[in-house]
């Protein structure tokens, strides 16, 4: 049977008479999942719960076979496939976890299985969709470039199975709310739900508030793929300009139209987060379970801080999906970085000393006995030099304010680095750079996805035309290479170079006249 419209113009899931009380509880309370699936526990953090003043327990979707919730939703579909729809073999596009899910569903049922990723999907889970059997073809820069090949695979006669905008595929996802009801010794005041596509949260609102319309559903998205926020800001689903790569899991364009009709009408609220408020989360979460979970992963709990911190809510029962744990080794370098600035517990300073005989003691007995992250120090002239210095906080935001404060006191001229991306990224390793002769030069941050050849097409688009005056390039693991760099840039020339920048397609911003190129670069 295939899906129907509903009396509110939703398509419904297979095998529920369109009358029912609830179609979307029937389905999921009947969803074939644990063919497949385990019932994954709900643990208590101690630490959080703490550190929060509320109890908090998390839904542990990181346990199931594939390290993520997304086989419930892809079991539940292919286990509906008919007879001739089952020899056709099946098709499906993802930047990972559905990847999985499918690649397990489909070798459980013994069907054949092509799965098409982005090239910036983790090898861990390209890895593991070979291992179970189906075939994974790389495609794009992210799960739209994806899509396109997908459709094109099409052709093929394979029937497509999308990662999230199908009634089948919210109800298998839904079934994570069942047992967490089922689970928990009471009511949970506030559930904490990842949106990507929204194939999870619409499932799950849809149960929580069928079951109990008193439960508070939060929905979290990346304040860089926030599809969820610009369709209800919209009143429809709308494409975004760009997404951000970091949380790849979530990094979809544009919400499903299935998914935005349910999620509108049961999520209480919408709660966007940075990467680095995720990275924190990621943290969380290890301290205490001794897991890493993915940065989707950790979306919903790093939502679920910031929600906290807003509100000043105390005292209730709360719980966040763990939605996965499929991640790359080498992008924890990173991670433990970027934690430090989610968890505000590192200031970054400029300071200008005198450039005297015992001018450098003397700063660095202002500092103190706190604990200093990072120094690095550079001669300008005779008369003054640049210091980059970072600190740990133990207290946030409160302490960075009490430290630049206290160098003012002493004399010194403090520039409160901290939020400044330039600096933590580039100017940190750059300090001192300093360039003569230039008559006018114009410098760009860029972010670009990480893969073979991208940093040499970079270069080759622009440095063939255009003098590079300074160049910085970092990446520690990251799904993105992050590009600082500098150009000779007559007047006139504006226009023709601003048309050879945005022919590369990657995401660019100015920063020429960055307080932190100023006093270190400039």
């Amino acid at each position: 049977m295939e899906p129907r419209i509903g009396m509110d113009g939703v398509l419904l899931p297979r095998g529920v008479a369109i009358d029912a009380p609830d179609p979307w509880r029937a389905a999921i309370e009947a969803a074939p999942v644990y063919d497949i699936a385990n019932r994954s526990p709900l643990s208590p953090v101690p630490r959080l719960s703490a550190a929060l003043g509320n109890q908090v327990m998390l839904k542990r979707e990181d346990l199931q076979p594939v390290f993520s919730f997304k086989l419930r939703g892809a079991y539940n579909r292919l286990s509906q496939l008919s007879v001739q729809e089952r020899r056709r073999g099946v098709l499906a596009v993802s930047a990972g976890n559905h990847a999985q899910g499918m690649a397990l569903a489909a070798q459980h049922l013994g069907l054949d299985a092509v799965i098409v990723m982005p090239t910036t999907a983790p090898g861990i889970k390209v890895d593991n969709v070979r291992a179970l059997g189906a075939e994974a073809v790389l495609h794009g820069d992210g799960f739209d470039d994806a899509l396109e090949k997908g459709r094109e695979l099409m052709a093929e006669g394979r029937v497509m199975v999308p990662p999230f905008d199908d009634p089948d595929i919210v109800v298998g996802q839904g079934t994570v709310a069942r047992e967490l009801l089922e689970q928990h010794p009471g009511r949970p005041d506030v559930v904490f739900i990842p949106v990507g596509g929204g194939g999870l949260c619409a499932g799950m609102a849809a149960y929580l508030k069928a079951v109990d319309p008193t439960i508070r559903v939060v929905a979290v998205e990346p304040d860089d793929a926030a599809c969820f926020a610009a369709a209800r800001a919209a009143g429809a689903p709308v494409d975004l300009a760009q997404v951000g790569l970091f949380v790849d899991g979530c990094a979809v364009k544009r919400v499903g139209s299935t998914t935005f009709a349910l999620m509108d009408r049961h999520v209480d609220e919408v709660v966007t987060v940075s990467s680095d408020a995720v990275c924190a989360a990621i943290r969380d979460i290890f301290q205490d379970l001794r897991v890493i979970a993915e940065p989707a992963g950790a979306l919903a709990i790093a939502g679920m801080r910031a929600w906290v911190e807003r509100t000043g809510t105390v005292g209730e029962d709360l719980v966040a999906v763990l939605s996965g744990a499929n991640m790359n080794f080498d992008r924890l370098p990173y991670i433990a970085e970027r934690a430090e600035i989610g968890m505000a517990a590192e200031a970054l300073f400029g300071v200008t000393i005198p450039e005297e005989k015992g001018s450098f003691l003397a700063f660095c007995r202002a500092v103190g006995r706190r604990a200093v992250t990072e120094f690095n120090y550079r001669h300008r002239d005779a008369r003054q030099a640049e210091v980059f210095v970072g600190v740990a906080l133990s207290r946030g935001r409160a302490e960075e304010v009490e430290i630049a404060a206290d160098l003012r006191t002493s004399g010194y001229a403090v520039t409160d680095l901290t939020a400044s991306e330039v600096a933590r990224l580039h100017v940190r390793y750059m300090v001192g750079g300093a360039a003569t002769g230039i008559a006018r030069e114009r410098i760009f941050r860029f972010e670009f996805p990480e893969r073979p050849g991208a940093l040499l097409y970079f270069l080759e688009t622009l440095g063939g035309r255009w003098d590079i005056t300074l160049f910085h390039y970092r990446n520690r693991g990251a799904a993105y290479g992050r590009v600082l760099a500098g150009f000779a840039v007559a007047e006139g020339d504006d226009a023709a170079f601003l048309t050879d920048l945005t022919s590369i397609g990657y995401w660019f911003t100015e920063e020429t006249g960055n307080p932190a190129l100023a006093q270190f670069l400039a």
